[in-house]
């Protein structure tokens, strides 16, 4: 990609996005992309964790703080519950691929060398990052992808998504120009984060036990 991303409309992950090689050249190559301003910021890219052979994808929304830092998906209390999830409705999370729709850490600080607090990707941000996430599914072919939250519902389905509307439902859309089964549901981090932690620890593993379902 020759100059740099002067507007948002220019935002893309395309040009870096390799047209051959597994998912250790996409990461690889992802490390160095500059598709979107979110890259500046960031420690680094966190791409995608899991095997080639994955049935189930799982997509969240972005790296969080120690995503950030390690270099890796789902590593922090949102990825620890998730996989307890995942066991709990009979999902091995060894056998998943887990990935967020944007690769860079969003946030902002109220002071410097303060605490770093998580901002929701616009919707821009998550289509520039598309072609990653499109180029993980081509590379993996899932035999269903689990939606995780509204932020990744947006970048999958459309603006429109809402997933309390459909969270637990298994639907059947294109996508990336697939035909894929998904579902919905809430976000790790919106179970920490809940009133009724055990409550929304149940919702969600309930929600998992319909995608093992749909595995079996």
């Amino acid at each position: 990609m020759t100059g740099s991303v002067t507007s948002e409309d220019a935002y893309t992950a395309e040009p870096f996005v390799p047209a051959r090689g597994g998912l250790t050249a996409l990461r690889r190559a992802a490390a160095d992309c500059r598709g979107c301003p979110l890259h500046r910021d960031a420690t680094r890219t966190v791409f995608g964790a899991g095997k080639a052979t994955a049935r189930v994808m799982l997509v969240g929304e972005q790296p969080g703080d120690q995503e950030d830092r390690q270099g890796k998906p789902f590593v922090g209390p949102a990825g620890g519950l998730l996989d307890r999830a995942l066991a709990d409705a009979g999902i091995d999370p060894a056998d998943a691929y887990v990935t967020n729709a944007v690769k860079h850490f969003k946030f902002t600080r109220a002071e410097p060398r303060k605490r770093r607090i998580h901002k929701a990707p616009t919707l821009r941000e998550m289509t520039a990052c598309g072609p990653w996430l499109a180029a993980e599914l081509a590379r993996v072919e899932p035999e269903l992808i689990v939606v995780l939250g509204a932020t990744a519902g947006k970048a999958l389905l459309g603006s429109s998504f809402r997933v309390t509307r459909v969270r637990g439902a298994v639907l059947e859309e294109e996508i990336h120009g697939r035909p894929e089964r998904l579902v919905p549901t809430v976000h790790p981090s919106a179970v920490l984060r809940a009133e009724d932690r055990d409550g929304a620890y149940r919702g969600l593993v309930s929600d998992l036990r319909v995608a093992a379902q749909a595995l079996a």
